[in-house]
């Protein structure tokens, strides 16, 4: 699938951050969202209410929503300069939906692709936190990494609607979403890369059903989900019939450069509690910080963090303004997941068994590190796509950016 080239930025944004705001979003996060994770991690009512009081308190602190249309009530930031704040707001897994961050991507989609009606009825509570929405692409037996290979089926229906049949899962937020994006075969047999559409389904429709959630490595908020003939009106398509592959192509661009840049709020987070524990926690033969092998383990960490980041702001980088960042994206998406993973087993290795236990976020932030290389497309999916162009680029015998 590709990634076209299409600016995220919208001109009647706003340009650069405030000063300051970044240390705010830092702040709030490690002083406000971090404490209410336990309440949070556990589900539930009293999660949604802990969720509710946050998200009230962002708002009352002027940082709901900083990426969002200010004219549809977000903050306004633009793209380039979201991604300078989205690794302090990332640091926790609750941090973008806590500040009204986490719709960007449907807002972004929903904004450029959906008809007009749909726009009108669903930006606004989106950006308000009222609605909340989730996508659904991947499916059982199914690799995620062949979109062209959906067996979800849309049929029309006699008033000119559609029809939408089959299963989905791994989808991130089903339980609690009014509206699921959904990756559908409208035309063609399973395997014609043509044929594919984004319908957008109401989850309060007859025939839709959260069949189960599928646990990550212990974790919750991911579910499988059924639709058995639910009908949604021919204003609910999300781009052109047909033309799927590229809208979502769109979304998955953007949507791997701010998983990259949370991931990197994690890792250091995982870095700062390592070196904290390494100073702080005293034996008979003195700080761990004082052995040669902890010294390793901070080295390696701080390499990994500091050679991925610069990675992952390019991609950003060229995202926002529109270019191809293909190339750019796939090596942020690998290096960023492989170094989460790293620096959380290094904290953890530091930590020692209080490392594994449940009163610190580093087996969270270690599980997620491990899910990093599988969600958004697998390590080996990205390291293909990339060696294949730049080596494409090489075929004249003339080296190319890829």
């Amino acid at each position: 699938m590709q990634d076209p080239a299409v600016p995220v930025d919208n001109p009647t944004r706003s340009g650069p951050a405030p000063a300051g705001l970044g240390e705010r979003v830092r702040q709030f996060v490690g002083s406000v969202v971090v404490p209410a994770e336990p309440v949070l991690d556990a589900g539930g009512p009293a999660a949604a209410d802990a969720l509710a009081e946050l998200q009230a308190r962002a708002r009352a602190e002027g940082l709901w929503a900083l990426p969002l249309p200010s004219e549809l009530g977000g903050g306004g930031l633009s793209f380039a300069a979201y991604a300078r704040l989205a690794e302090a707001e990332g640091a926790s897994d609750h941090g973008p939906a806590a500040l009204g961050s986490a719709p960007l991507l449907d807002v972004t989609l929903l904004s450029r692709h959906a008809t007009d009606p749909v726009r009108d009825a669903c930006l606004r509570p989106l950006v308000a936190g009222t609605m909340r929405t989730c996508y659904a692409m991947t499916e059982p037996d199914t690799p995620g990494t062949e979109p062209w290979l959906t067996s979800t089926t849309a049929t029309r229906t006699p008033d000119g609607g559609w029809r939408v049949s089959g299963r989905k899962w791994f989808v991130s937020g089903a339980a609690g979403a009014d509206l699921v994006t959904v990756l559908t075969r409208t035309g063609g047999a399973p395997g014609d890369r043509d044929g594919l559409s984004l319908l957008l389904v109401p989850t309060d429709a007859p025939g839709f059903r959260v069949v189960r959630e599928l646990p990550v490595l212990g974790a919750t908020g991911q579910y499988e989900i059924e639709f058995d003939g639910v009908t949604v009106p021919d204003g609910h398509l999300v781009g052109p019939e047909g033309g799927a592959l590229a809208v979502a192509g769109e979304r998955l661009a953007i949507g791997r450069a701010l998983r990259c840049l949370r991931w990197l709020g994690q890792a250091q987070r995982a870095f700062d509690l390592m070196c904290d524990r390494a100073v702080t926690r005293r034996g008979s033969g003195g700080v761990p910080a004082d052995h040669q092998l902890v010294q390793q383990h901070v080295f390696d960490a701080l390499l990994a963090l500091r050679t991925t980041r610069p990675l992952v702001h390019e991609a950003a980088a060229l995202i926002a303004a529109g270019q191809d960042a293909r190339t750019e994206v796939g090596l942020a998406k690998v290096a960023s997941a492989r170094m989460l993973q790293q620096v959380a087993d290094a904290a953890i290795q530091v930590f020692g068994a209080a490392g594994l236990g449940p009163d610190t976020p580093l087996p969270a932030l270690f599980r997620g590190g491990r899910a990093a290389r599988i969600l958004d497309g697998p390590d080996e999916l990205h390291v293909t796509s990339v060696a294949r162009r730049v080596l494409r680029g090489h075929s004249g015998g003339a080296a190319t950016r890829g």
